[in-house]
């Protein structure tokens, strides 16, 4: 009978341990899953920008946190252990909604494309001015305007030279050639005609410049010799076939020595005047070639960088580089703008996407990927544009993985969560022991207490279960 009993009692023990050991283990199982699947966020009603892992007090308001029913994230998706002001955590779903992309930092080489834009100008050393030698009044105007094309010779005006010089010049010219004519005439020695000659022509050269330096051109000066009558009027004509830049000239118009009547350029050479900055033009040699663009010109144009020194303009704040082009069929226009393209070899360079950057005019900012969808703002320092690409010198390493697209959205929402988030990290004095509280690390841990309408922040649990709100109350350095 003991026998029977003492059976009993040992089947009765393995079927409650085993009953008990069904219910802790399945318990103790599902937490772990539960506990590895998600982890429960807590909020401040009043400041919804703050979040904790763990309930608490709101280190800014005191209120008591709440949990964010709306957020359920993984346990593993803890935030990094310490964010910079300005850091934001942006869900997957919503960097698909406003476009933001991804892309790596590094280093890039070879030969790249520098960008930029420029200004057709004529070729000042094929630019001839017209301009009056004598004084006088113009009479005659022919039909041709600014921008119109015009051949070598062709008569443009005409005006009355009101110098007796010019009078003058013309009876030395004629009784010179009629001198030199009966000479060869009545010369019966060839040698003493010879040398006779070469005095007389040696005179009428000189007679010809004195007309040519009061405007009369080789063509007309041929056909007052030919003619051999005195004229009152000075044809103004084109030295060469060009366009003309710049008219001043209108019937009855008085004029002084040195009025400009016309400006003639010719266009089948022109030069570009390129917009480079001083951090681009240690990679633009002279001599080198590039590539010119315009709406109006052949598809490209070839240019050389000419040897002439860079000249900064100032309202621009640019230095402008000369490069020399051929113009055929006068497509370039003088004032027109054009865009250039330089082949530049670049050494390894650690680049960005320029669209990656965001300049405010006193700081350039890139957005970093820490991890769980946190951004952090990163101060950089940039050297060359490169194409498309920014030079970086300073703040990023190769490898590290910043926003590229979508960096408006983000430095947005960066710049109003970052007054809220350097409230919170905000140093304060541990009313107990008088130490100095990161008061965010403080937050996270729960070693905060709210009095009085006061945040009090501890450096440990132990400082925390010995406050006395009455006895440290005049310490308190972090106000809701």
């Amino acid at each position: 009978m003991k026998r029977v009993i003492a059976v009993s009692a040992v089947m009765v023990s393995l079927a409650a341990g085993s009953f008990a050991a069904g219910t802790w283990w399945p318990d103790r199982s599902g937490g772990a899953h539960a506990s590895a699947r998600t982890a429960t966020v807590y909020t401040c009603p009043m400041h919804p920008d703050y979040r904790s892992d763990h309930p608490g007090d709101c280190p800014i308001c005191g209120m008591r946190l709440e949990p964010d029913r709306t957020v359920a994230r993984p346990a593993r998706d803890a935030p990094p252990a310490a964010l910079p002001a300005g850091a934001v955590q942006v869900s997957p779903e919503r960097q698909q909604a406003i476009g933001i992309r991804l892309g790596v930092v590094g280093r890039s080489a070879g030969t790249r494309l520098l960008r930029t834009t420029g200004r057709v100008a004529p070729d000042e050393n094929r630019t001839y001015p017209i301009v009056a030698a004598v004084s006088g009044w113009i009479r005659n105007v022919e039909s041709v305007a600014t921008g119109d094309a015009v051949k070598e010779d062709q008569v443009l005006a005409s005006f009355l030279a009101a110098e007796v010089e010019f009078r003058s010049a013309q009876q030395s010219y004629y009784t010179g050639l009629e001198a030199l004519y009966r000479m060869a005439a009545t010369q019966p020695q060839p040698q003493s005609q010879s040398h006779a000659s070469e005095r007389g022509a040696e005179a009428i050269e000189r007679m010809a410049d004195e007309l040519r330096t009061m405007g009369v051109s080789n063509s007309q000066l041929r056909e007052m010799g030919q003619r051999r009558e005195l004229v009152q009027d000075i044809r103004v004509k084109s030295p060469v076939d060009g366009v003309v830049l710049k008219r001043s000239v209108s019937p009855g118009l008085r004029v002084d020595r040195g009025f400009e009547f016309y400006r003639i350029a010719d266009l089948n050479r022109v030069w570009i005047l390129a917009d480079v900055s001083r951090d681009q033009l240690p990679f633009i040699r002279r001599g080198a070639s590039a590539r010119i663009t315009a709406t109006d010109a052949p598809p490209s144009l070839s240019a050389t960088v000419s040897s002439a020194e860079p000249i900064f303009d100032e309202a621009a704040l640019t230095l402008k580089v000369r490069l020399e082009a051929s113009n055929p069929q006068r497509a370039l226009k003088p004032g027109m703008f054009v865009d250039v393209e330089f082949p530049v070899d670049f050494p390894a360079t650690l680049v960005v996407p320029a669209d990656a950057i965001v300049d405010s005019g006193l700081r350039k900012t890139v957005f970093v990927d820490s991890g769980h969808g946190y951004f952090e703002p990163r101060p950089i320092e940039t050297g060359s544009h490169i194409g498309d690409d920014v030079e970086v010198k300073q703040g990023l390493s190769a490898g590290e993985r910043i926003v590229i697209s979508g960096t408006f959205f983000i430095d947005s929402e960066s710049r109003m969560k970052a007054p809220t988030q350097a409230a919170s990290a905000a140093p304060a004095v541990d009313p107990v022991c008088g130490m100095q509280v990161d008061s965010r690390e403080a937050g996270h841990a729960g070693r905060t207490a709210a009095h009085g309408g006061h945040v009090f922040f501890f450096c440990s649990d132990s400082c925390k279960q010995q406050f006395d709100p009455l006895r440290h109350a005049k310490r308190t350095v972090a106000k809701p």
